[in-house]
């Protein structure tokens, strides 16, 4: 009798629009070969399998797999024989102490760097036609959210070549795809992260002018197309994909994965914890996945009880960032319109800007805690969990800034004394061993708590977290040659942990960060 665990690649399947081609993930290429590598842990990484390249024809391996395995096989010796097993981004690269941050971050942007692709059978890798960025460790693809926090740093550092390559880049995945994955691989083509694209777009628009918006707008409508698919056929109290209809007819957005399986680059995770959790093994896996959507993967933002995953509910909840988000997005093609020429539909979104301004003060502002936070929406609850995302409507909301600044007088008493600590902010206050709580700052938060507290007029919290974060970095630096993907901002002499995985340098968002606030706040 085949085991259960190969009950959920029997379940495999995503929506996608008919126009869009969706190559097969390596689940779908190795059949029993991938299971059996991830399930008897032939690697440490999960992810280290789902991205080798096969030394031949995918085809002949599995046949050979199929003739060889037995009592006595070795797995991981035949998983070597046959494929490239990948290394870490920076593995061969040694750095000099001796110089200065800046200078340190401008000489990794080339090692970090990719050429454009070229396609090969068996790869997961998507091939894009132009150079990017890659984080570093063992994210060797483009991320998508990273990627515009990577962008504030490249352009510090004059590099706005790379930046067009990676917009393009990014124009081409929803062109393609039909929406920006995960990164570009195959096995996250079922999910998005948060859609900075916009952001992006503003940034470039920003450097080489308006024309830049009238460049991207079309992608920016279909990006906008995917995060609203289903909308329009929402009845009250309906969800579909990445939209949910409120009871009374209100429209808000919310993180989603089209597979119905465990992420293939933690599929032994993702299966255990779904055992463990007794719960439908189907929902589990939507939850989990969807908050690799958010990017946020794992924090107990997304649990019901705050303390485990076992309790995960992410598709249950209508995220502040996200929204904020959406609203930015839809401001922008606003904009992007009314270059274009467009009055009446750059008057249709402003006026779908305004309305979602309008539901974010309504869902997510917590009166009692003063403060922004996620909404439940099954069970019509705000959420009481104190954390970055309550930043996000400051750096957006373009309306009412009066009314933005008054608030922002709240949520800054309530930062410094929840999130704020000596080396930066707290992701949320609660320890549970996941990657994205206590003790633990990552750049891209650290950058969006300071945006946003800078932009509603708490300018001296935002630089007091600046100059924290900015000294924390430098000090792990100089003490070790490296730029982490997280950090410890509880214990500043500690090594920051948690997740799946161990702690990665490179690493391009945080340098990204690091540079523009070096660039605003100064070095130490």
């Amino acid at each position: 009798m085949r085991p259960l665990y190969f009950l959920p690649f029997l379940l495999w399947g995503f929506y996608a629009p008919a126009q869009y081609l969706q190559p097969a993930p390596p689940d779908k290429i190795y059949g029993d070969l991938f299971i059996d590598v991830q399930m008897q842990k032939i690697f440490p990484d999960g992810k280290t399998f789902v991205d080798c390249i096969p030394k031949r024809k995918p085809a002949d391996i599995l046949y050979d797999y199929g003739m060889q395995k037995g009592p006595k096989f070795d797995l991981k010796k035949f998983v070597e024989e046959n494929f490239e097993i990948p290394q870490p981004v920076t593995a061969n690269y040694k750095s000099d102490t001796s110089e200065d941050v800046v200078t340190h971050i401008k000489k990794l942007w080339t090692v970090l760097k990719r050429n454009p692709d070229k396609e090969i059978e068996g790869s997961s890798l998507l091939a894009l036609p132009n150079a990017y960025i890659v984080p570093g460790g063992r994210f060797r693809e483009v991320y998508y959210w990273d990627s515009y926090f990577t962008m504030l740093g490249l352009k510090e550092s004059g590099e706005i070549k790379i930046i067009r390559s990676m917009v393009s880049n990014f124009a081409f995945l929803i062109d393609t795809y039909g929406h920006i994955p995960n990164g570009n691989r195959t096995y996250y083509l079922g999910r998005s992260q948060p859609p900075f694209f916009s952001c992006m777009v503003e940034l470039l628009a920003g450097i080489q002018g308006d024309s830049i918006y009238q460049l991207y707008l079309p992608e920016m409508e279909k990006e906008y197309q995917f995060w609203m698919d289903g909308a329009d056929k929402l009845k009250p109290g309906e969800a579909f994909r990445r939209v949910v209809r409120l009871k009374n007819g209100d429209l808000l957005n919310r993180y989603w994965d089209d597979a119905l399986v465990p992420r293939q680059e933690s599929w032994r995770e993702d299966y255990l914890t779904t055992e463990k959790s007794g719960r439908n093994k189907v929902e589990m896996y939507k939850h989990l996945r969807a908050a690799a959507e958010s990017g946020i993967d794992f924090s107990t933002r997304w649990f019901a009880d705050n303390k485990s995953i076992l309790s995960i509910e992410t598709t249950d909840i209508l995220p502040v960032d996200l929204n904020s988000l959406m609203y930015h997005m839809e401001w922008t093609l606003a904009k992007a319109k009314q270059i274009n020429g467009d009055d009446a539909g750059a008057k249709l979104f402003r006026e779908k800007a305004a309305q979602r301004s309008t539901l974010i003060k309504k869902y997510f502002w917590n009166n009692t805690l003063s403060f922004f936070t996620d909404y439940q929406f099954k069970t019509q609850t705000q959420l009481s969990l104190v954390s970055p995302a309550g930043l996000y409507p400051f750096c957006f909301i373009n309306d009412n800034p009066d009314y933005f600044s008054l608030l922002g007088k709240k949520v800054s008493a309530v930062v410094e004394e929840t999130l704020l600590k000596p080396g930066g902010f707290v992701t949320t206050r609660y320890e549970s061993g996941q990657q994205w709580d206590a003790p633990n700052g990552w750049a891209p938060l650290e950058w969006m708590m300071i945006w946003g507290l800078d932009r509603c007029g708490q300018k001296n919290l935002a630089t007091l977290a600046a100059k924290r974060w900015i000294q924390l970095n430098i000090r792990v630096y100089k003490h070790t040659g490296k730029l982490m993907e997280k950090y410890d901002v509880v214990d500043i002499n500690k090594e920051a942990g948690g997740g799946e995985y161990a702690g990665q340098d490179g690493f391009a968002m945080t340098n990204g960060v690091l540079l523009k606030l070096i660039s605003i706040y100064g070095m130490p």
